[in-house]
């Protein structure tokens, strides 16, 4: 699913060791120093590797240990791809020697690790419990009563599709008109070329991450809400012919020659500034993009992944919960870290990282909603208000191999060098062997 940016240091194997002696196994007299592991979901690194002005979890950090002298709160930024990240962890997890708390992204990502977490259903008051949204995201076997294996934070980022009024204004065309399908979507695309000679989208896909967003918001419009926790069970096959049908809508845009020529091997993290750099009218993301298309699109429009007309489910918005917030069970300080998590989860809190940040809403019902400045986040979040059905992804909801493998199948199927019926076999496959 969803936000891909790496971190400013990259954290390798060869340094985990060194980690440890400052993590959750020092016992050493003195003030207690909780570390933690995050993957550039809540802490932000400049690219020389200091601390951003803009670092939520650093800025929290800072007023936890205000309040709690003798507490100190150490963040290690990991880089890197999602997929080292997690085997990072596993492995230092399996030597006992990582983190205090851990930051990842919810669902399938947080669930892998559920050996490794302590289970926090007693951590949490029923007022928090009740006051804050997703909590079905990080429980274990997406079961409503399944330990609660991390604090959710935010109410989640959904994927988008971005434009550039001014490129329909220059190819005469009308700028406010949104399409309400992925037909529309592809009509207006098809005269902004005859009017322009650009392709209609831009697409960075080398890590197969776009394809995610697309994958998920078009076979959650044939499958509903449930479609991936529906798989992850069992009851619905991921080699069903919705999921085939969704990958080759998806795989069509690249074979009819509506995207940039070389959109498989342009990386995510140029997907803005290729943008900004090309002439194509679209380019697919999520809302996380908010802050940086409104510094860098003068007149910007935004809508949600439009679904086919005869799309079971028309009004969809794919996402949710990106991130979640773990205390490791073999932690020597768990106590403080679930301290820590208790002060994240407070109201004013969340409303500090919805200012800081102005990528999605807080997932608390006490929110403030005067936090959110940015216009688009503030015309989503009025949108979100009129959706019907709400998918949380694959990448969200699967086990991490299989997460990593889809991601390499939507770069391969996009490209045609995989057909889509090929690709959700091998998915169905990854799945039946990692619940084996």
């Amino acid at each position: 699913m969803k936000i891909r940016k790496a971190g400013a240091m990259l954290l390798t194997f060869s340094v985990i060791a060194g980690l440890s002696a400052c993590s959750s196994g020092d016992d050493t007299d003195g003030p207690v120093e909780i570390v933690v592991w995050d993957t550039g979901l809540l802490a932000k690194n400049n690219e020389d590797g200091s601390v951003g002005d803009n670092s939520f979890l650093h800025a929290a950090a800072e007023k936890f240990e205000d309040e709690n002298p003798g507490i100190t709160i150490d963040i290690v930024q990991q880089g890197g791809d999602i997929s080292a990240n997690a085997a990072q962890f596993q492995a230092a997890s399996i030597a006992g020697n990582g983190p205090d708390i851990r930051v990842q992204y919810a669902g399938g990502p947080t669930l892998s690790f559920e050996d490794f977490f302590v289970d926090l259903s007693d951590v949490f008051d029923q007022e928090t419990l009740d006051d804050i949204t997703g909590w079905d995201t990080v429980r274990a076997g997406y079961d409503t009563d399944g330990a609660i294996l991390a604090l959710p934070y935010g109410s989640g980022s959904y994927f988008t599709v971005f434009y550039d009024k001014d490129r329909l204004r220059n190819a005469g065309m009308d700028p406010d008109v949104e399409p309400t399908s992925w037909e529309e979507m592809l009509e207006i695309g098809e005269e902004y070329t005859a009017a322009t000679g650009a392709a209609p989208i831009w697409f960075a896909n080398l890590e197969g991450y776009v394809g995610a967003w697309v994958v998920a918001a078009l076979a959650g419009g044939e499958l509903g809400s449930s479609a991936f926790t529906d798989m992850y069970r069992g009851d619905t096959k991921i080699d069903s012919p919705e999921m085939a049908a969704a990958y080759q809508t998806y795989a069509d845009l690249y074979a009819d020659g509506l995207t940039n020529p070389d959109a498989g091997e342009v990386s995510n993290g140029d997907n803005l500034s290729g943008y900004l750099a090309g002439d194509q009218l679209y380019y697919f993301s999520g809302m996380w993009d908010d802050v940086v298309v409104t510094e860098n699109i003068k007149d910007p429009g935004v809508f949600f992944i439009p679904m086919p007309e005869d799309s079971a489910y028309t009004s969809v918005a794919a996402g949710g919960p990106n991130v979640a917030v773990s205390v490791t069970n073999y932690s020597k300080h768990q106590e403080e870290a679930e301290e820590f998590l208790k002060f994240l989860a407070q109201p004013e809190i969340q409303d500090m990282y919805v200012e800081m940040y102005q990528v999605e809403p807080s997932n608390s019902r006490s929110a403030d909603p005067s936090v959110i400045q940015n216009p688009l986040l503030q015309e989503q979040a009025a949108e979100l208000q009129n959706i019907e059905t709400f998918v949380y992804p694959f990448d969200n909801v699967m086990p991490q191999a299989v997460i990593d493998l889809f991601y390499r199948l939507n770069a391969s199927t996009f490209l045609g060098t995989t057909t889509p019926d090929s690709a959700v076999e091998q998915l169905q496959a990854a799945l039946d062997a990692e619940q084996q």
